[in-house]
């Protein structure tokens, strides 16, 4: 099983994707992780990378994660969101193609929402704006091509349960927080897919 976890900077993917792995390991599950390879680039270059840089990027991502055999891989980011990226930064769009035939190679589609606060960090992250613009136009592609996601809310350990309940529900214990993700009900429009919202909170009412 493939696991790819999305989302805008600032919103916990990696965080989540640690925490997953190992509630899904306490489940018996062999799982790795395989680690955002932008910010090693970027550690590495000490620079964030230039329109032409990101093609090499994202299929660095798409080999850590693809070489892997016979284990469950949760994906700290695909290719995707290096297109998402390169389309809202240079408006450069050539790198969809690539990005949209990788993503439909995953079993489980997470998506880390924006309700966290947005915490700087040196030249990873560009700002709350910025955040946002990422975080519209991911959706918007997912949507657009027909991919299915899960929107993840929540802090903490109450995240973590809201994604092991879109990817091993009968291991999840989230009926205690239905209150919490109630009230996301009312903030349709910070994400702009209301859909998403009323996905996440019918599935955990009924499940």
């Amino acid at each position: 099983m493939k696991i790819a976890i999305l989302g805008a900077e600032s919103t916990g993917k990696s965080t989540l994707c640690h925490a997953l792995a190992a509630s899904m390991r306490e489940a018996g599950t062999n799982v790795v992780v395989v680690d955002e390879y932008l910010r090693e680039w970027c550690t590495t270059q000490m620079r964030t990378p230039q329109a032409h840089e990101q093609a090499a990027i994202a299929h660095e991502q798409t080999r850590r994660i693809h070489e892997l055999e016979d284990v469950t891989v949760i994906a700290d980011t695909t290719a995707i969101m290096t297109a998402i990226y390169s389309d809202v930064l240079f408006k450069d769009y050539c790198l969809y193609q690539q990005g949209l035939e990788d993503i439909r190679r995953f079993h489980h589609v997470l998506v880390a929402a924006t309700d966290l606060p947005w915490v700087a960090d040196s030249h990873f992250r560009d700002s709350p704006d910025g955040q946002q613009a990422v975080h519209l136009r991911l959706q918007e592609v997912l949507r657009d091509h027909g991919i299915a996601y899960s929107m993840v809310y929540g802090n903490g350990e109450q995240r973590t349960q809201a994604a092991l309940a879109m990817v091993m529900p009968s291991r999840a214990n989230v009926k205690a927080d239905l209150e919490t993700y109630s009230r996301w009900m009312a903030k349709c429009e910070k994400c702009s897919d209301a859909s998403c919202e009323h996905r996440l909170f019918r599935e955990l009412t009924d499940g």
